[in-house]
C-alpha cells in the first residue's frame, strides 16, 4: 500500500489544522492505522492508532483530548484532527499501516509509510 500525508502547514499557537493520509494501491480497510511525528532531533513518536474498522483508537497520553484520529475506509482516507496546538507541537508528521502491528505504539511495527507532512507552530 502507498501512503501519502498532507495536510500540514504554518499555524499559531492555539489553532488547529486536519492531517489526511491517503491510501493506493491496497484496501485500507485491512490496515491498522497509526500517526508519528519527529521533531528534529528527536526519535519518532506515537501520536494514536486506529483499528482497522474504527472501532477501536489509542492515543499517546499527552495528546489525548486534543488529537483526534478517525478513518474513512469507504475514501481509503486517515485523518488527524489536531487542535490546541502548542509550538513543541512541531514536527514531520507521518502516517503509517500495518495488518497487524505487534505494538502499535512502536514506530518498527509499521511495514508501510507516508512521506511526511510539516506541521510548524508559531507562538
Amino acid at each position: 500500500v502507498q501512503l501519502q500525508a498532507f495536510g500540514g502547514g504554518l499555524v499559531q499557537a492555539g489553532g488547529s489544522l486536519r492531517l489526511s493520509c491517503a491510501a493506493s494501491g491496497r484496501t485500507l480497510s485491512s490496515y491498522v492505522m497509526g500517526w508519528f511525528r519527529q521533531a528534529p532531533g528527536k526519535e519518532r513518536e506515537f501520536i494514536a492508532a486506529i483499528s482497522r474498522i474504527g472501532g477501536s483508537t489509542s492515543y499517546e497520553d499527552s495528546m489525548k483530548g486534543r488529537f483526534i484520529i478517525s478513518r474513512n475506509n469507504a475514501k481509503n482516507t486517515v485523518y488527524l484532527q489536531m487542535n490546541s496546538l502548542k509550538p513543541e507541537d512541531t514536527a514531520v508528521y507521518y502516517c503509517a499501516a500495518d495488518r497487524a502491528p505487534n505494538y502499535y505504539t512502536n514506530p518498527g511495527a509499521y511495514e508501510y509509510w507516508g512521506q511526511g507532512t510539516q506541521v510548524t507552530v508559531s507562538s
